[in-house]
């Protein structure tokens, strides 16, 4: 039996990257996940903002969350694409909580 898990993964692009190469990654992420028989959720763009420290001389990057349903092998093939993929300064996968929905950024409440 094939276990389908629901992934995330936050994406860092770089700030010198036209907007059309973003919707370039983004799409060749979701035909990675999708081919290989797993189901895309969607892709949360949280914008361009400033890192918490450089990243080979870069101050700043374009964030988005890529949220999905998988197999293993699929994640593996979809974070190998983004690894060889000019323009991607860093990206993190990571298996979400069972009906756990993740929140937009701005949605975020913290309390002091």
């Amino acid at each position: 039996m094939i276990r389908i898990n629901p992934y995330e993964i936050m994406l860092l692009i770089e700030p010198e990257v036209a907007e059309e190469r973003h919707t370039e990654i983004i799409e060749r992420t979701k035909a990675t996940v999708t081919g290989a028989g797993g189901t895309w959720e969607g892709v949360d763009p949280w914008g361009k903002r400033k890192l918490a420290y450089e990243i080979n001389h870069i101050t700043d990057a374009f964030y988005y969350v890529l949220t999905f349903e998988a197999t293993a092998a699929a994640l593996e093939e979809a974070t190998r694409v983004l690894r060889i993929t000019d323009g991607v300064l860093r990206f993190m996968a990571i298996a979400r909580t069972p009906g756990r929905a993740t929140a937009p950024a701005e949605q975020v409440e913290t309390t002091a």
